[in-house]
Formats: structure tokens, sequence, C-alpha cells
């Protein structure tokens, strides 16, 4: 039986990395420039209320959209052309366990029945499982490309 890495090209195979960094940092540029507007992020007062939460309430809801919205709008830059990936990946890691925190801070906005029938909140932030995945993937795989090239050469066969 053979392996989908088998049949896929070379050059497709080899540009997995790049094509998932790239679709994460579209979704994050795209959820952050959206967050600039006030009213328009269906996100938008979960995404602050959490904010404001972590806080201690020293920061208005407003001033958290906005923080957010640059937060975010800089991730999806920063991962599309791959600038700095190893912080980009540790910050985009920690935004995702805290957007988990909502299930902790707001129980009754994340379950319609406790603990296994989310709500349309519960499974918009219930997704991020994916991008924390898709995270460690990436970091482990930069971390292996990093290690290959390190690896001495050996000398060619005389």
């Amino acid at each position: 039986m053979k392996l989908l890495s088998d049949i896929l090209p070379g050059n497709l195979r080899n540009s997995t990395n790049t094509i998932l960094r790239i679709s994460i940092g579209a979704i994050f540029f795209w959820f952050g420039v959206v967050k600039f507007f006030p009213r328009v992020s269906p996100a938008e007062s979960l995404a602050a209320d959490t904010i404001c939460a972590l806080t201690f309430h020293v920061i208005s809801p407003p001033a958290c959209t906005i923080v957010l919205a640059v937060f975010e709008s800089l991730l999806g830059i920063l991962l599309i052309i791959g600038s700095f990936l190893k912080p980009v990946l540790i910050l985009l890691f920690l935004h995702m366990l805290g957007t988990m925190l909502t299930f902790f801070i707001f129980p009754d906005l994340m379950f319609a029945k406790f603990p296994f029938i989310l709500t349309m909140e519960g499974q918009y932030v219930m997704k991020n499982i994916i991008i924390l995945a898709s995270v460690l993937l990436l970091w482990s795989r930069d971390s292996d490309q990093k290690n290959i090239s390190k690896r001495p050469r050996r000398p060619p066969p005389s």
C-alpha cells in the first residue's frame, strides 16, 4: 500500500510546512484585521471579555479588541512572510492556550450541556486545538530542518 507521501510530488511534499504556515498566517491576518472594525467580528465580544478578564479589567473592552487586532494581524503577517518563526510560534501557542481559557472563565458560554455539548462559541474556540497541533508540527519540522542543516557533511567517496 502506497503512502500519500510516496504519491505526492517531491516539491509539494517539501512545501507542506510553507503551505501550513501561510494558511495559518492568512487566517490570523484576516481575523486580526476584522477586529479593527467594531461589531464586524463575530468573536469580538468573547475575545474582548476574555482579555479583560485575564487582565483583571485593567484594560477596557475596546482597547482589548484593538490590542488583539494588532497582535493577530502582526502574527499573521510574520507567519505569511516566515520571519522570526520560533518567537511567532511561541506567541501563537500562548495565544491559543489563552483562547482555551474561555472554557474555564466562561463555561456557560462554551457549553450547552457540560462537558460534551458545545455552544457555537465553544465550537469556535475548540477548533483552536487544530492550530495548537499545527504550531507544534511547524516547530518540530523547523527544528528538524535546522538539525539536518547542522549535521556534518560526509566527504564524497574517493
